[in-house]
């Protein structure tokens, strides 16, 4: 079959090195998909017949991925790093990962592969494509296959289900009929897999489509989030839409966005942008109700081995999707901003303007964008927020000649209660007249 492609030098020189030292090595991976999808390439990857040790003779800068199941990556002169793996097939597998060993032939090699638009090889030189699962007509018919029998395919690697979930959406492909009667058979052994495989394909899912929503909506109606994400399976899939919506609204850039909005189904928040009462009471019982989601939702990224970063960012956007209160005093909206935080607001706000633009309604936008405007005004003014804000600290307290304790904390949070009412008295001359006044400082005075 004609194919045409138009790889980087580097990486017909890697292919052409590996020939020339008498190795057969073909072009593979998602470079020769994304082609034939018409979308831009650039996942190159190589098999060949070459052993690792073979391999990394013929190049002067190797990186030993992993060398005992045959990669080698290879650093090109521009510092891309590129995958070189021997031709391989499996001899055992486990539902995770397979026992391989390595193979003779490019044909052994790719099939062992998961799905057919993946077992596809292609040499330039050569202008040969080796298409033996007709992987290029599947998808010119937009159809996601497994490479032979999909009950085989699946019990092999049960990460399979999540990859075939996560091209169906990215690519716009139909699951064949076979293909999804077996998937649907898999589910129930999904919990075999590592958190972490788990965690990095939903982190593909958010990242790499356009519209996620696909994917997911493909998640609920698999059973994939009633088997991995029991937190996330709200029932059918119609009550699923307003958040796959504000996913897809989400910047594909900022993929902890959109696992913010779909977590936050796990404390049943996001569902809808809603006011609340524009006064301190509002936000102090908004605080406990927050303080109780962020606990379901950190279980669950604690689960799935979120890094601690990770799981503090999301879990504090979630829990936040109720835009902060309208039209409210800017005392309000300083404790407001005191309560989520600083560091998390512009995701926070962005979570806010994807629930919004997913309802479809230009005047939702506005009041958001509204709201977003005037808790910006009180960061551009540099309004003392935190702790760490106050114009005096536990070493001036130390001065004043308080010993350090318990104590420490509970007046520097009595003096930003009354910094956050009242910006202007963040000085040291006032904050220390505020100690006096709040009864703090009576037993250090020198009468005493």
């Amino acid at each position: 079959m004609h194919f045409e492609m138009s790889p980087p030098d580097q990486v017909l020189w890697i292919l052409r090195t590996l020939e020339e030292a008498g190795f057969e090595t073909w072009m593979v991976g998602g470079a020769i998909r994304d082609t034939l999808l018409g979308r831009p390439a650039d996942d190159w990857d190589f098999a060949t017949i070459a052993r690792p040790k073979q391999i990394m003779s013929a190049f002067r800068r190797t990186v030993p991925i992993g060398v005992d199941h045959g990669t080698v990556g290879v650093l090109a002169a521009d510092g891309t790093l590129y995958e070189v793996t021997t031709f391989r097939r499996d001899v055992a597998t486990f539902g995770r990962r397979a026992v391989v060993e390595f193979a003779e032939s490019i044909k052994e090699d790719l099939a062992r592969r998961d799905f057919t638009f993946n077992a596809l090889a292609w040499h330039p030189d050569r202008d040969q494509l080796l298409d033996p699962w007709n992987g290029a007509g599947d998808l010119n018919e937009q159809i996601l296959r497994t490479v032979g029998d999909p009950v085989e395919r699946f019990a092999e690697d049960l990460l399979r289900v999540l990859r075939a979930l996560r091209f169906a959406g990215q690519f716009g492909l139909t699951i064949e009929a076979g293909t999804w009667r077996a998937l649907l058979s898999a589910v129930s052994g999904l919990s075999q897999l590592s958190p972490e495989r788990i965690q990095e394909e939903m982190m593909k899912v958010l990242s790499q489509a356009q519209r996620p929503s696909v994917a997911l909506g493909l998640y609920a109606e698999s059973g994939v989030f009633a088997e991995l994400y029991p937190e996330l399976d709200i029932g059918p899939k119609e009550d699923f839409t307003p958040t796959l919506r504000a996913c897809d609204a989400a910047p594909r850039t900022r993929p902890r966005v959109r696992l913010s909005l779909i977590v936050a189904l796990a404390s049943a928040v996001g569902d809808d942008v809603g006011d609340q009462l524009g006064d301190r009471r509002a936000i102090d019982s908004e605080e406990s109700t927050r303080d109780a989601r962020r606990s379901v939702i950190e279980t669950l990224m604690e689960r799935l081995r979120f890094s601690n970063a990770d799981t503090e960012h999301v879990a504090a956007v979630a829990a936040s999707l109720s835009p902060a209160p309208s039209f409210a005093e800017p005392a309000v909206l300083r404790r407001w901003l005191n309560r989520v935080g600083r560091e998390h607001f512009a995701d926070i706000t962005r979570a806010w303007l994807a629930i919004a633009r997913a309802h479809g309604e230009q005047e939702k936008t506005l009041d958001v964008v509204h709201r977003i405007n005037a808790l910006r005004a009180i960061l551009r003014e540099g309004t003392p927020l935190t702790i760490a804000d106050l114009a005096l600290g536990g070493s001036d307290l130390k001065k004043m000649g308080l010993p350090p304790g318990p104590q420490f904390g509970e007046i520097l949070r009595y003096l930003l209660e009354e910094v956050l009412d009242r910006p202007e008295v963040n000085n040291r001359a006032d904050l220390e007249d505020l100690a006096v006044q709040g009864g703090f400082l009576i037993d250090a005075s020198p009468d005493s």
